[in-house]
């Protein structure tokens, strides 16, 4: 199918916002050499070329290996701010306006960076970039679901001093063999705590995994998701209850969820009433930011200018956005999409 021309230029330039990127998962590979050579860091590739070619990946898990691998290069506050001054670049040339990032402590403590260093580098970039670009954003600490609960609990402890610095906390890593019951009594504290709670189910991972995460973990959003489409209680219950899916269309291609986009399960969600919003995960390894991503999924199955004013709304309304600054992004993303030649936007992305 070929995406009309018109319609892909409207893609481009409505205002979304992203609620589904992890901020480690935008390290590029010239990025990753060049923090390497800073920090004096041995990588078992030999080349841009070399590392960019491992990213054939079979699963899940054939991912994570290279992932956590890239992540070795960061090691002082510098680092994460030069990773997060790069995402946010390339996130404002795709006019997203908000974005939740979501960021793994546990990769970096578990190779003896302060947990400090982590939250205050992605911070201050997000700080500037509030600044520099009108970029709205917040942060949410991840944890990593194939480690225990009592290491999930450690980090949240850990990361109290910073709480003004992050707005939720998440659940990733390896969804198979790590069901959402497992981090009950973490996500009961965050829930204590007053934090946002969102988690990932549903991609490698039965319908089931989706439901305990509302059930179970009282999640708010679900991450990814897509197998909900398997169980058509569970999408009649998300469509009603507004449980938005925070989908990723190229991460799902290049992981085997969906090998063909043309059989990707979006457009049968989005027909059912479910809110469901288009992200890029890891868009270094997946091959695409924002963008990429909705050009992709239009491309593939039969969407429309109305599908797009949707989904850019959809994203706006699953934030964590305070409600006034919503509903200012909502009307915006409104008059994008009602007027026949919607204006230039205003901001670039040039420093």
């Amino acid at each position: 199918m070929t995406l009309d021309a018109a319609l892909a230029e409207r893609i481009r330039r409505t205002p979304k916002a992203e609620l589904h990127v992890h901020i480690e998962g935008t390290l590029e590979p010239e990025l990753i050499f060049r923090l390497a050579q800073r920090n004096q860091v041995k990588l078992p590739y030999s080349s841009v070329e070399a590392l960019r070619a491992a990213y054939a990946f079979t699963d899940l898990q054939s991912f994570l290996d290279i992932y956590y691998a890239g992540a070795s290069v960061l090691l002082t506050e510098e680092d994460f701010f030069d990773m997060t001054m790069a995402y946010v670049e390339r996130a404002v040339a795709d006019n997203v306006r908000h974005a939740e990032i979501f960021f793994d402590p546990q990769t970096h403590t578990a190779r003896g960076v302060d947990i400090e260093i982590v939250i205050d580098g992605i911070a201050d970039a997000l700080a500037q970039a509030r600044t520099q670009y009108d970029f709205s954003s917040s942060m949410i600490l991840c944890f990593l679901r194939h480690l225990s609960e009592e290491d999930a609990f450690a980090t949240l402890e850990a990361a109290l001093p910073y709480r003004d610095r992050f707005v939720g906390v998440g659940l990733d890593s390896s969804e198979r063999g790590n069901p959402p019951e497992k981090f009950a009594r973490v996500f009961a504290r965050a829930r204590e705590l007053g934090l946002h709670r969102v988690a990932h189910a549903g991609e490698e991972g039965p319908a089931d995994y989706v439901r305990d995460a509302l059930d179970i973990l009282q999640v708010e959003r679900i991450d990814h998701g897509v197998r909900a489409i398997d169980d058509p209680a569970l999408v009649e219950r998300l469509a009603r209850e507004r449980i938005a899916l925070t989908v990723c269309p190229l991460s799902n291609q290049k992981l085997k969820v969906y090998p063909d986009l043309r059989d990707h399960s979006l457009k049968k969600l989005l027909d059912a009433g479910v809110a469901v919003t288009i992200h890029s995960d890891d868009p270094a390894y997946f091959g695409g930011y924002m963008n990429a991503n909705w050009e992709a999924t239009f491309e593939a199955l039969p969407l429309d200018a109305a599908d797009a004013h949707r989904l850019a709304r959809n994203s706006f309304e699953a934030s964590f956005l305070r409600p006034a600054l919503k509903a200012e992004y909502l009307t915006e993303v409104d008059r994008f999409w009602q007027s026949a030649s919607p204006p230039e936007p205003a901001r670039t992305a040039t420093a």
